[in-house]
């Protein structure tokens, strides 16, 4: 488990044989163990005691095994329960897990067999107790300004825009595509000495080439077809002030000369005038490309780089963000229901869960565009798994055993254009490194090495991809 916490494990077994055999087992494990002679004693330190996972025999005295789990579920005891039945005694199993036990095996039983049961069973408690812990911040929270997040990256970044905000210096603010890049913008604006004064927005790969110079510069009467007036560009509208230029990495080669003098000279000339208009202004850009990679390829120059890379900003992406999961879901669902007009309390567990395991290519964006849909589609108090797109609705599910649609992606998904291509090829990427590992996995009893081996990796990389998937080992 990746608990910092130690495993606690229950025995209840009146064979003192089999409960020293399995006291050893789980010992070598790591884990802390307890014990208990009949199904009366079980329920009883579980009522003392929070333990992740009780194993009880089916047959004790006092209060055989069955009796004992309906005890511990009647009492609302959360720990994982596995039972162990008599050889052949696969009903008496059935009637366990249909009365509240997670899964049972047979004894005499085979000591794979049985690591393989409680392994699962510790996957699924640590699970349970990330969503009773997520679920639980879904009451509290934590932000700065438009920002929203307490885990440990937010904090860092909280404190680094305090430190950056104040000094008049460039900013390149990096990460994926929906992370808020622009948000850490507004927020270092707001923080700045030019505050009282404009920030101006303007997104580099959204205008087309031959309008952008235009838009960032300005130009006068007459300088093309259609210019009938004079018109200042974004970097006048902006003096004094902040301008965040967004997606820098897609500007042309040709007017990153002109920004570089920008940055340097602070000045620049309309598009059809030879007069130096002087600003005196504050740049933040953005991207999500590797722009070392860029300036290595020759479509951005080496020098504007450097410029821009002042004070980098790197925005961590929502699948590192785990913990702040249940804050912006919060967020957006108070949002959407004053928008929509809509009565609604939170989200179901399940949906919390799906959206802990989900890999969220398109980070906040693609959650905020969720759960506008979902708030729409509720009928009820709480968000439903049923009100969620068809790639969230299938996240918290291992995939079916033989199924051929790896990527689980429908053509409605493909065509929504909201989402960039690139993202959606992550995200297939995604799920199908996710579905592959798990089934590797499957085939070899949860063993690293050798699923590593099977899927042509090192252990290392196997580890560092179940890490970045949510892959529970």
């Amino acid at each position: 488990m990746a608990d910092t916490e130690k495993v606690r494990v229950l025995i209840a077994d009146d064979d003192d044989g089999i409960r020293f055999t399995i006291r050893a087992i789980m010992e070598k494990e790591g884990y802390e163990v307890h014990e208990a002679a009949d199904g009366e004693e079980a329920v009883q330190k579980a009522l003392q005691s929070p333990y992740d996972v009780i194993i009880l025999d089916v047959r004790m005295p006092r209060r055989d095994g069955l009796e004992a789990l309906r005890e511990i579920r009647r009492r609302k005891i959360d720990s994982v329960v596995v039972m162990i039945t008599a050889h052949g005694a696969a009903q008496v199993g059935m009637e366990a897990v249909r009365a509240g036990a997670y899964d049972y095996f047979n004894k005499p039983f085979e000591l794979d067999e049985f690591r393989i049961v409680i392994r699962r069973a510790l996957e699924r408690r640590l699970l349970e107790k990330q969503i009773q812990r997520l679920q639980s911040q879904l009451l509290t929270g934590s932000s700065y300004g438009s920002l929203i997040g307490e885990c440990q990256a937010m904090k860092s970044l909280y404190r680094l825009i305090e430190t950056v905000a104040p000094q008049d210096v460039t900013v390149l603010i990096r990460g994926e595509s929906g992370t808020g890049k622009e948000l850490v913008a507004r927020e270092i604006h707001r923080h700045s000495l030019r505050a009282s004064h404009p920030f101006v927005s303007i997104n580099c790969a959204a205008i087309p080439e031959s309008l952008l110079e235009s838009e960032l510069f300005g130009h006068e009467r007459g300088a093309f077809t259609g210019a009938v007036a004079a018109k200042p560009g974004r970097f006048e509208v902006a003096n004094n002030g902040t301008i965040f230029l967004d997606e820098i990495g897609d500007m042309p080669l040709a007017l990153q000369a002109k920004l570089l003098r920008v940055l340097q000279e602070r000045e620049f000339e309309r598009v059809g005038g030879t007069r130096p208009i002087h600003v005196d202004i504050r740049v933040l850009a953005a991207t999500n490309q590797n722009l070392e990679s860029a300036v290595a390829a020759g479509n951005f120059r080496e020098d504007l780089f450097f410029r821009l890379n002042v004070i980098p900003i790197v925005l961590p992406p929502l699948r590192e963000r785990v913990d702040d999961i249940p804050l912006l879901t919060r967020h957006f669902i108070e949002r959407f229901a004053r928008e929509f007009n809509k009565r609604l309390t939170g989200v179901e567990d399940d949906v919390l869960k799906r959206f802990v395991r989900y890999s969220w290519p398109g980070n906040i964006r693609e959650m905020e565009n969720a759960l506008q849909r979902a708030t729409i589609l509720s009928t009820g108090a709480t968000i439903r798994v049923q009100d969620l797109p068809d790639a969230l609705q299938s996240a918290g599910d291992p995939p079916a055993a033989g199924g051929t649609d790896a990527a689980g992606v429908d053509d409605a998904w493909l065509a929504d254009y909201t989402v960039p291509l690139a993202d959606k090829i992550a995200r297939i990427a995604d799920q199908i490194e996710t579905r592959a590992i798990r089934l590797t996995l499957q085939k070899t009893g949860g063993r690293r090495e050798e699923a590593a081996e099977l899927l042509g990796l090192s252990r290392k990389s196997l580890y560092n991809k179940m890490q970045k998937l949510g892959i529970a080992g």
